[in-house]
Order: C-alpha cells, then sequence, then structure tokens
C-alpha cells in the first residue's frame, strides 16, 4: 500500500508566541518549529499500516527550504522518502490543497493521511477540500483505521458518540488525537534518513493557481488575564457571577 501523508511546520505548543506590534503576523525569532501534532499521528498511522501490510510512506510538506526539517524528522520516525513542494509566498488552504492534490495524481498514492487540522491555524480544510478535488471518499476526524482488501473502514468521532463509516479506496482519512500515540525517532533512524530521498519541487512548476483567496487582516494577542479577587460570602459571589461575569 502507498501511503501520502502531507505534514506541516509550526511553532512548538510550548512556545510562547509573540505578535508582531503591526499586527501582520508572529514573531518567529527564537521559535522552535516541530511537525504539527496531528501531522504526527498520520505518520505514526502510515507507518503503522506499512509494518502490517508492507508498501512505502511518502511524505510531502508546501512550505520553505527550512520545512526539510521537518520532513528529516518525519524520515527518522520510518517515512521511505519525502517530497518538499517549495514555495517562499505563504499560501492558504486552498493553494495548498491545489498542490497536494497535483503530488497525488502524480504519486498515485492508495490513501492520504493527514491530520485533521494544524494547531497554528486550525482551519481544519485542507483534507476536505483535497478530498473533493481528487473526487475521493473521506473520513474526518478519525479514532480507528482498519483495512480489509481495498475497503478502509474509520472509526469517527462525532458529537455526542462515534461513527462508522467504510470506503473503497484510493481514499483520505484525516486523524484525530486518540488515533494513536506517535512514536520517537530513534539513532539509527536519524542516520538513515540522512541518507533517504528527499524531492523538492518549485510550487509554481505545478501549473496551480496559486492566489490567494483568504487574507489575513490583523492578529491580536489574547488580552492579558485579570487579577482575582476576594469576596466576603457566597451571597456576594452569586451577585459578582450574575451581575458581573454574566455567567449565571
Amino acid at each position: 500500500m502507498k501511503i501520502l501523508v502531507p505534514v506541516k511546520r509550526v511553532p512548538d505548543p510550548a512556545t510562547t508566541i509573540r505578535v508582531l506590534p503591526d499586527g501582520s503576523g508572529i514573531a518567529t525569532d527564537n521559535v522552535k518549529w516541530v511537525i504539527n501534532p496531528f501531522d504526527e499521528i498520520a505518520i505514526e498511522e502510515a507507518l503503522r499500516i506499512k509494518e502490517k501490510q508492507g508498501g512505502e510512506v511518502v511524505l510531502v510538506a508546501v512550505g520553505q527550504q527550512t520545512w526539510q526539517e521537518q520532513l528529516r524528522t518525519g524520515l527518522a520516525m520510518g517515512a521511505d522518502r519525502a517530497i518538499l513542494v517549495r514555495s517562499e509566498a505563504a499560501l492558504d488552504t486552498l493553494a495548498i490543497a491545489r498542490l497536494l492534490a497535483k503530488i497525488a495524481e502524480e504519486q498515485k498514492p492508495d490513501i492520504i493521511i493527514l491530520g485533521k487540522q494544524a494547531i497554528d491555524d486550525d482551519s481544519n480544510q485542507v483534507g476536505q477540500m483535497l478530498a473533493e478535488m481528487l473526487g475521493w471518499p473521506q473520513a474526518t476526524f478519525a479514532s480507528k483505521v482498519e483495512f480489509q482488501d481495498r475497503k478502509c473502514t474509520v472509526v469517527r468521532e462525532v458529537d455526542g458518540g462515534l461513527e462508522t463509516v467504510a470506503f473503497d479506496l484510493p481514499a483520505i482519512v484525516t486523524t484525530d488525537l486518540r488515533l494513536n500515540e506517535p512514536r520517537y525517532a530513534s539513532l539509527p533512524g536519524i542516520m538513515k534518513a540522512r541518507k533517504k530521498e528527499l524531492k523538492e519541487i518549485p510550487a509554481d512548476s505545478l501549473g496551480v493557481d496559486l492566489t490567494p483567496k483568504l487574507k489575513i487582516k490583523k492578529l491580536d494577542p489574547p488580552p492579558k488575564r485579570q487579577a482575582g479577587r476576594k469576596v466576603a460570602s457566597v451571597e456576594e459571589l452569586v451577585q459578582v457571577l450574575h451581575n458581573e461575569a454574566k455567567v449565571i
């Protein structure tokens, strides 16, 4: 089975994010970058499928040359090869989905597994857009994935419970937190990753319209947390919650 896993580079969840004074973006100096945690889960699931059924795991990222670092991390986890679609400009989700669709048409994977969303913009759009462009069935928010012959069964998390869907391959699956626990890259894996193929493709060579349809006008940091205060009685607490906080 050939599995394509899109990967995004995001700030480490433990990093303190600072918004630029003009609100045009975040300050990137001294920021540690990692694989999007949901994409790490996707890599792990792809590796487990490969270990059970054989095949090939191919990573793909759309970004600048610095994104090679995260692709190498995925290769060290056990992926077979990687593709970096080089773009110096920031792209919106629609442009990224179009580029991934082109890569999928060239690579012809049996399944595409990616994180349900990226933790930086939380858009939760690329997987769904990609499925529409390719005309493939999709299952989002997967917490369990199983295969039998050319059919995939996915248990997905929905409001109020779980839903089980089944469909034929090729298909797209987006991963949720409870699907698995990603492995760490071992030292032998890190050494092997240096020799694995990492191919670069200019984004503008794929014949895709990269004109952004979405524009971020401004970023604002969250308001500073206000100091608490003590109240003299339960009655006063109830009054404050009702009249000031307006939560009851």
